[in-house]
């Protein structure tokens, strides 16, 4: 298996039986897993190339079953314990040589219960996790979306956010933005809207002063 992926300990998975009958959400067994330096988050796209022969086996066993697969983070100590489904929304181009060009969109939020080695690509026992009900107040909103198209006129980019999607605006905010990826793993992991926002709120905060100080210094030498 890939270098640094690793199945958790006996202690770990007597520690998360408990969670089986705790309502949580619904367990899949046996999802492929795609561990990679990414983190995917519910209803955000993510094109991938696939070039790998035993990606290639999973995902070719996705197409043909029509199933999603799991894209776990990689950290120096193996891999995340929070993941997210990936469903394959097109297949752009497939090479002579069986490589592939995917796009996939982020569907559902889980937690490794358990990992499994016996294919030639990794697959774990998962639980999904929904989020919990509740809204940020129109003030953290809107001081978040703010702060979002502040950062992105600094940087010269743009982005349109969709209010009336199913997909939760943090997700759609911290999901086209190369952030930080512990910032981006610890949002995901995070059950509630409103703790994510105010998690961006902060975030970005911290981003624009940085920029903004990077432009004075740039414009005049000086930074105030």
């Amino acid at each position: 298996m890939r270098s640094g992926i690793r199945s958790q300990g006996a202690g770990y998975n007597r520690a998360i039986a408990g969670l089986r009958g705790a309502n949580l959400g619904e367990c899949l067994s046996l999802l492929p897993i795609f561990p990679l330096d990414e983190v995917l988050f519910p209803g955000v796209p993510l094109p991938l190339h696939i070039f790998e022969p035993r990606y290639k086996e999973m995902i070719g066993e996705c197409l043909a079953e029509r199933q999603p697969f799991g894209i776990v983070r990689v950290m120096e100590e193996g891999i995340a314990q929070v993941g997210c489904t990936a469903e394959i929304v097109a297949v752009t181009k497939t090479h002579e040589d069986g490589k592939l060009d995917i796009v996939t969109e982020g569907r559902s939020r889980f937690e490794l219960l358990e990992l499994n080695q016996e294919r030639s690509f990794l697959r774990a026992e998962v639980l999904y996790v929904p989020d919990e009900t509740g809204n940020p107040s129109p003030e953290q909103t809107n001081r978040a979306i703010e702060l979002h198209q502040e950062i992105l006129r600094l940087a010269g980019a743009q982005q349109s956010l969709d209010r009336d999607s199913d997909t939760p605006l943090s997700y759609q905010m911290a999901g086209a933005l190369p952030l930080d990826a512990d910032f981006k793993q610890s949002l995901l992991a995070m059950r509630a809207e409103p703790e994510r926002i105010q998690a961006i709120i902060k975030y970005f905060e911290t981003v624009r002063r940085a920029v903004v100080v990077r432009h004075k210094a740039s414009g005049n030498g000086h930074a105030h």
